[in-house]
């Protein structure tokens, strides 16, 4: 299977879904993360606190943009390699995007035409009239970029239309388990990243210029994977929202619905202590 992540900024793809594509490397399925933004505004916690120093590091405080690009670069190229991510694509527009441009949409159509993948993880979009959100707009145009390349016409375009099977979004924070709780608004799909949780902090553990690495990125795969694996009844998952309905020769149940014991779900799923088993390095 190809896999596609559509996402706004460079550590986006690790802190949403690292895990699940991290399992899906290890089932030798094919995985190529696109980066929409080049990150070098976005959580520039490196340079702004050097500059709070009295002494501040010139070669730091003075970087410029593209310096801070390459840095970030570097990062998200060792995250990648940690959790099997095959091919990185950046676009390299600025972190401040505020609407959906035709350009950019151009852009994420002819990579799903050239990729071709089966699989496309993004955003969940919030409203779209809250501009403020880059990750919004970004998921906006990854939708309409899907469509795009479905329209795409050989004697046209010089490439037949492309269609993506299924499109996966994360980041929507609602995490109840049943058709009722939110009116029907949830996660309706989760991945059990416990297997390769030691991978996901490794690759969060990369982004030292945002601050991500360290405590916060054990206290977000704690909070957020681990409300989300309580969810699942497993340790730590990652949760998505399925845009297309699914067609099966018969109703389904999942091997882990088989497999929970209510009774006892509570305890498998609190087993894990990752500051402890997954201790940081000295001094952060």
């Amino acid at each position: 299977m190809k896999i596609l992540t559509v996402y706004a900024h460079p550590a986006d793809t690790i802190t949403n879904c690292g895990g699940t594509l991290a399992r899906h490397a290890d089932a030798g399925d094919d995985i190529t993360a696109l980066i929409v933004t080049h990150g070098g505004r976005i959580h520039a916690n490196r340079y702004a606190e050097e500059w709070r120093k009295n002494a501040p590091d010139e070669a730091i405080a003075a970087a410029g943009v593209d310096e801070i690009i390459g840095h970030k670069k570097g990062e998200l190229e060792r995250a990648a390699e940690i959790v099997g991510i095959r091919k990185l694509i950046t676009l390299d527009h600025d972190d401040n995007l505020a609407a959906v441009r035709e350009d950019a949409v151009d852009q994420i159509a002819e990579t799903i035409a050239l990729e071709a993948p089966d699989v496309i993880l993004c955003d969940y979009p919030k409203n779209p009239v809250f501009a403020t959100d880059t990750h919004t707009v970004i998921s906006t145009m990854a939708l309409a970029a899907v469509a795009r390349a479905g329209m795409f016409l050989k004697n046209l375009d010089g490439r037949s239309e492309t269609w993506v099977k299924q499109i996966f979004m994360t980041s929507l924070q609602a995490t109840g388990n049943d058709a009722l709780s939110y009116y029907g608004l949830r996660n309706d799909y989760f991945v059990d990243i416990t297997p390769v949780v030691d991978r996901k902090i490794a690759a969060m553990d990369c982004f030292d210029s945002q601050g991500y690495s360290g405590l916060f990125a054990r206290k977000l795969i704690e909070a957020n994977n681990g409300e989300f694996g309580r969810a699942a009844g497993v340790n730590f998952a990652e949760a998505f929202v399925r845009l297309n309905s699914e067609t099966h020769p018969l109703l389904t149940v999942t091997d882990a619905a088989r497999e929970a014991d209510p009774l006892t779900r509570h305890v498998t799923y609190s087993q894990i202590d990752l500051r402890a088993q997954f201790p940081m390095r000295v001094g952060e």
